[in-house]
C-alpha cells in the first residue's frame, strides 16, 4: 500500500505538487498523466527521497517513507527512470545484480539466493541471452528491459516506472510495457507509472490520476478520465476521444486547430 497525504513537494521553495493525495492498492497497475509540469516527476523524485517534502507524508504500508533506511526502502520500492545511460562497461548480468545491493550484508558476497533472484529477474524479462554483453552495445529498448530485471531483482512490492517508453518506438513501447503488466498480472506486482502517451495510459491502466499544476484533476478508471472534457480543462487540446476497437479501452484523436471534426459529436466522451 502507498498512501500520499496532502504531499506539497517543490524546488527552491516553490511547490509543483500541492497537497496531493493518491492511494496506490496492492495489485493495482495505476498511471500519472498530465501535461509539462504538471508534478509527474517531481512525484517520483518524492517517492525516491531525491526531494523532502514541505508538507504532508508519503506512507509506505504504513510508515512514513521519510523516515525508513534507504535499505529498507529499497527492499519494498524499486525504480526505473526514463534515461538509462550507463557510464561503466558493464555486462547484462552485472547491471541487473546490482539491483540485489539492498540484500546483502556488509562484506560478504553474494549468496544463492541473489544469483537465483538475478537469474529468475531475466528469466522473466528475456534478457537471458543479453547476459554476457556489455550495456552500452544494447538498444535503447533493450537497456530498458534490462534495468526492469534490475529493478525486479530487488524483489520490490511496487515497482515506479517514471516515463520508461519516453524515448522508445512503438515496438519497443508495446513490448515493454505488455512485460510489466504480466508481472502485474502473474506475480501482483504493483505499478505506479507515468506515462505521457493517453493511448498507452488507456490500454495499461486499471486506474489513471490525472495532474493538473500539482494537484489531482481526475483519479479512476481510464473511461471516466479520459474525456474530451478533462483533457480540454488540463491540456488545452481539442480531441475526440473513440472506443478502440479490440481491447474497447478509450483513445484520444488529437484535432489540429482548424480541422473539422470528422465525428461530429459521435465520439466517446464528449459532453
Amino acid at each position: 500500500m502507498l498512501r500520499i497525504e496532502s504531499l506539497t513537494v517543490g524546488y527552491g521553495g516553490a511547490p509543483v505538487l500541492r497537497g496531493l493525495d493518491l492511494t496506490v492498492r496492492p495489485g493495482e497497475f495505476v498511471v500519472v498523466v498530465g501535461p509539462n509540469g504538471s508534478g509527474k516527476s517531481t512525484l517520483v523524485r518524492a517517492l525516491t527521497r531525491a526531494l523532502s517534502p514541505a508538507a504532508g507524508r508519503i506512507l509506505l504500508d504504513g510508515r512514513d517513507l521519510g523516515r525508513m533506511r534507504p535499505r529498507e526502502v529499497a527492499r519494498q520500492l524499486a525504480v526505473v527512470a526514463q534515461e538509462t545511460a550507463v557510464g561503466f562497461e558493464f555486462t547484462v548480468e552485472e547491471i541487473v545484480a546490482l539491483g540485489r545491493t539492498p540484500h546483502l550484508r556488509p562484506l560478504r558476497g553474494d549468496t544463492p539466493r541473489d544469483r537465483e533472484a538475478v537469474a529468475e529477474a531475466m528469466r522473466q524479462t528475456g534478457t537471458v541471452p543479453l547476459a554476457g554483453r556489455l550495456i552500452t552495445a544494447l538498444s535503447g529498448g533493450e537497456q530498458q528491459r534490462v534495468m526492469v530485471a534490475r529493478a525486479l531483482a530487488q524483489e520490490p512490492r511496487l515497482l515506479v516506472l517514471d516515463e520508461p517508453t519516453a524515448h522508445l518506438d512503438i515496438a519497443y513501447q508495446v513490448e515493454l510495457l505488455d512485460l510489466v503488466r504480466r508481472l502485474n498480472r502473474t506475480q501482483g506486482l504493483t505499478v505506479l507509472a507515468i506515462l505521457h502517451d493517453l493511448n498507452l495510459a488507456a490500454l495499461y491502466a486499471d486506474r489513471v490520476v490525472m495532474l493538473k499544476e500539482g494537484r489531482c484533476w481526475a483519479d479512476g478508471a481510464p473511461a471516466e478520465v479520459l474525456t474530451e472534457a478533462n483533457i480540454l480543462a488540463v491540456y488545452g487540446s481539442r480531441v475526440r476521444v473513440v472506443r478502440h476497437p479490440v481491447t474497447g479501452a478509450p483513445q484520444v484523436m488529437l484535432l489540429t486547430r482548424g480541422t473539422p471534426d470528422p465525428l461530429g459529436a459521435a465520439g466517446v466522451g464528449s459532453d
